[in-house]
């Protein structure tokens, strides 16, 4: 606390020691892609937001609420607190937010002045998003929201509910605030990325964020005469500046002074600069809070200072948003968790080393993708038939969310454990995503097996999958789709057998996947051009339209399907291993310690292991190569000609 304090109040001196006459002041505090990470992490039982360094946790709301009171309190200008959405869907805090919408009512308490919408704002589709909004204005209050892409058709019964949503809530464009003389207006935009991964919001659609700044730049300069202009974006920052929308965003539309960025959790330690405007992002989850200090003069803004507060043990906890925190949880232990003879901080297991989540096979990821395998074979009654179990299952490194840390005590919560994948909605409006089964061919395994190699060095870890049943081997060097050379199915206690993935062999192998990994699964030929066609088929080989038909159902014999809830899951699995220190909890068995070899890259430039037993994109690259080799030598041929007639001549 002392640490913040002091850091807080020289940033204010040095602001205050460096004045121009004509000079305007505004101080920005900014969040972003918070996900209900109310307490501070991980793991949950080390948090303690009273004690000053007394643990290893990052995050909480209340230790948040902290830096945004003493940034207010050591200033005499005005400070705008601002978020760039994801406020929301990442613990099992959020399990309410239709009934409660805890997140909403926090961030008015703490103050916040403007949010927008991020990409799992949507995710339980938009009558979700409407009984939030809704609910948070019935139950105490939300923060001013801006939102300036989104796109109505009131013939759609589900949207003409969320725009009513939306102007009951007071849910806006933009807004302009008006403080020490200075106007700023403020708008939010979802970008392209976030809409690509928001199947949930349909029938929903997006007008383009780069068209919709620019009217709304327009708008804010010209109708409202705003000095400053504040963006919060939700489209996010990458390494490479050709694909880096709020980058792309900033260099397209002259006239935002800052965007404050979403999205991609990036952990940025001062502002980019592009032309005239700042660009800034907190990291995520309430790990970071910027705190931007900026000079408006005859109409330019400068940046005076920055910095990237880290939200630690160091800041003591605001007392009374903890007390709401903790209020919210025993909610949820009561409404939600005794039901089913479960409570937040009940211990599940315990472990004595961390496991986290990686871009390459890690230890949680198998653990995850074992417990999917593990629960479907266990739970639906048609596993029992040999011919019926799943041989493999998946999950994607953009659905887990954290990692399970050790920490002081090795225990494994509730808490905790549902944080690391904490999304999604079943096709029965209930929380998280179910899981479903179908059939594939080993070719279209080969297939799904090609997003590792192919599909993620192009579009980010997010599409990394963590694999159950199989391991494979891979050549990077090869051609682009076709980069698998080995598959063997089975697992380390039974061994492993190779496994036939040519196109030519019909045998169908039961597949299981959350629902939502698996629509892209069904959807990633169209963006590979047909290269990685996977059509998901039911026991007989017929392909199966509506992923929904292929939930597991844990109790035929009940109306209706009883979805398998992964998360769920992941909790009975981890409770089923052995207590080996006679302690009556379960321990993560040594298997999960380090990685098990199921994806192994085997780099080589040989040319017989770049084209071995080579696929479509291989024939199809060699084909061309071979007609450019014909292409070459004909021409060859000519010149060689001409050349001997002339001689001749």
């Amino acid at each position: 606390m002392t640490s913040l304090r002091i850091a807080i109040l020289l940033t204010a001196v040095f602001f205050f020691l460096t004045p121009a006459a004509a000079e305007k002041r505004l101080t920005i505090v900014h969040t972003n892609d918070l996900h209900s990470h109310l307490q501070g992490f991980s793991p949950e039982l080390d948090f303690r937001p009273f004690a000053e360094n007394a643990d290893q946790t990052l995050g909480g709301w209340s230790r948040v609420a902290t830096v945004i009171r003493q940034t207010r309190e050591a200033r005499n200008h005005p400070v705008l607190v601002l978020d760039a959405g994801d406020f929301s869907m990442g613990s099992l805090f959020h399990m309410l937010i239709r009934e409660e919408a805890f997140e909403l009512r926090l961030l008015a308490a703490m103050g916040y002045d403007a949010v927008t919408l991020g990409n799992h704002e949507f995710d339980l589709k938009p009558r979700g998003l409407a009984a939030i909004l809704q609910t948070a204005k019935a139950r105490g209050g939300l923060p001013p929201i801006v939102a300036a892409n989104p796109v109505f058709d009131r013939r759609e019964p589900a949207l003409a509910e969320l725009e009513d949503a939306f102007v009951a809530a007071g849910v806006k464009p933009y807004l302009v605030l008006e403080r020490d003389g200075l106007k700023i207006g403020i708008f939010g935009i979802l970008g392209r990325n976030a809409v690509e991964v928001s199947p949930f919001a349909k029938p929903l659609t997006f007008r383009d964020p780069i068209d919709t700044a620019r009217d709304m730049v327009d708008i804010l300069r010209r109708q409202e005469k705003a000095d400053i202009v504040i963006c919060l974006s939700h489209g996010g920052l990458t390494d490479n500046p050709k694909h880096s929308e709020d980058l792309i965003l900033a260099r397209e539309v002259p006239g935002i002074d800052v965007i404050v960025s979403g999205h991609s959790h990036t952990k940025l330690d001062k502002p980019l600069v592009v032309g005239n405007t700042l660009v800034v992002q907190a990291w995520c989850y309430g790990k970071q809070v910027g705190v931007m200090d900026l000079a408006w003069n005859n109409g330019k803004v400068a940046l005076q200072n920055y910095a990237a507060v880290p939200v630690t043990s160091a800041i003591e906890g605001d007392q009374e948003i903890q007390r709401m925190i903790d209020g919210f949880k025993r909610q949820i232990d009561q409404d939600l968790l005794r039901p089913v003879g479960m409570s937040y901080d009940q211990a599940l297991a315990e472990t004595r080393w961390d496991l986290t989540n990686d871009a390459e096979e890690s230890p949680l990821g198998n653990l995850i993708a074992d417990s999917i395998r593990w629960y479907v074979n266990t739970t639906d009654p048609a596993a029992g038939d040999p011919a019926a179990r799943v041989v493999v299952a998946v999950e994607s490194n953009g659905i887990i969310r954290d990692n399970l840390l050790a920490g002081r005590t090795g225990k494994i919560i509730l808490g905790d454990l549902f944080r690391t994948f904490p999304l999604g909605i079943g096709a029965d409006d209930t929380m998280s995503y179910p899981l479903i089964s179908f059939y594939l061919y080993g070719s279209e395994i080969k297939k799904a097996l090609e997003i590792v190699t192919s599909v993620r060095p192009l579009k980010g870890d997010d599409y990394f999958l963590q694999i159950s049943g199989l391991r494979f081997t891979y050549n990077p060097r090869r051609m682009i789709f076709d980069r698998v050379t080995g598959i063997e199915i089975g697992s380390e206690e039974g061994g492993y057998r190779p496994l036939d993935y040519s196109a030519a062999d019909r045998q169908l192998y039961r597949v299981a996947a959350n629902i939502y990994n698996a629509a892209f699964l069904k959807l990633v030929g169209r963006f590979t051009y047909g290269m990685l066609e996977i059509v998901p088929k039911d026991r007989s080989g017929r392909s199966i339209e509506k992923l929904s038909d292929a939930r597991v159902d844990a109790d035929p014999a009940r109306p209706g399907v009883q979805e398998l809830k992964e998360w769920q899951g992941l909790v009975k699995y981890v409770r089923s291993f052995p207590d080996t220190d006679g302690n009556s909890l379960a321990d993560i068995p040594e298997k999960y310690r380090g990685k098990l070899g199921r994806i192994v890259a085997n780099p080589s430039m040989n040319p017989v292991s770049l084209v071995y037993r080579p696929g479509k994109p291989t024939l199809i690259a060699l084909a061309v190569l071979g007609g450019f080799v014909l292409f070459l030598a004909a021409v060859a041929v000519a010149i060689i000609k001409r050349k001997k007639l002339k001689l001749k001549a």
